[in-house]
């Protein structure tokens, strides 16, 4: 196994930070990382948005469902789609542009999180760590105040950075699911309860799997971060009717 494919099956999530700055050099070098990711037409449909006031940080903290390690994050990135830069720029051009639609965000988000991945990559071969804060797409009219967001541009992502403390970087990666239920071939194919579940059972007897994904779901799909979540991003279609 060479070191790129090592590094991202290793790579999980870091929620606690050792209290020390990343070198501005590191800084620009998954700043860069993330700009030479793929993209659609070399558009590079995405803006960047470097949360450096510490008001703010603490601000995200808690918009984004109160996880105050928002704020102790020496570095902290949000990923927006932006449909507005090339509408300007063709507009101010005299090309008579049509207006953004769905399809032009959906493509955004592509490039977006593409170039979000390609940072989170750079970041854990320099012995940083991150955490991808979906929390950012909730509370649309905070964000779209705080972060100065305009029409035709949506915060797909934001990722915090940080060294890892000794006890972030010994906690188990959670076991991902048998590639026979995530590999589908020359088609989608609808799995049944039976397989299902065993998708989902690893380790757990009947009994607590049953258990198991009740809680789950009422802790994360029937939630209401999860319900302020799908009113929000409704909200910012808005835009692109």
């Amino acid at each position: 196994m060479n070191e790129v494919i090592r590094q991202l099956y290793d790579r999980k999530s870091v929620r606690v930070f050792e209290d020390r700055e990343i070198e501005e050099e590191k800084v620009k070098a998954i700043l860069l990382s993330a700009a030479m990711a793929p993209t659609a037409g070399n558009q590079q449909l995405y803006t960047i948005i470097r949360v450096t006031d510490e008001s703010l940080k603490a601000s995200l903290a808690e918009s984004c469902d109160h996880q105050p390690f928002i704020a102790k994050a020496p570095l902290v990135l949000v990923f927006c789609a932006d449909c507005l830069k090339w509408y300007d720029a063709f507009r101010t051009a005299d090309c008579e542009p049509r207006k953004p639609g769905v399809g032009d965000l959906l493509l955004a988000v592509s490039d977006t999180l593409i170039a979000a991945q390609n940072a989170v990559t750079a970041a854990e071969s320099l012995g940083i760590g991150s955490c991808y804060i979906g929390d950012i797409m909730e509370n649309c009219e905070i964000h779209r105040e705080s972060l100065h967001l305009p029409r035709y541009v949506f915060p797909a992502a934001m990722v915090v950075f940080g060294y890892p403390t000794e006890g972030q970087k010994a906690r188990q990666k959670p076991v991902r699911c048998d590639m026979k239920h995530i590999v589908h071939e020359n088609g989608y194919r609808v799995m049944d309860a039976d397989e299902l579940r065993d998708m989902l059972i690893r380790d757990r007897d009947a009994e607590d799997y049953d258990r198991w994904i009740k809680a789950f779901c009422k802790r994360k799909y029937n939630s209401d971060f999860s319900r302020e979540m799908t009113r929000s991003v409704a909200e910012y279609l808005k835009d692109f009717e």
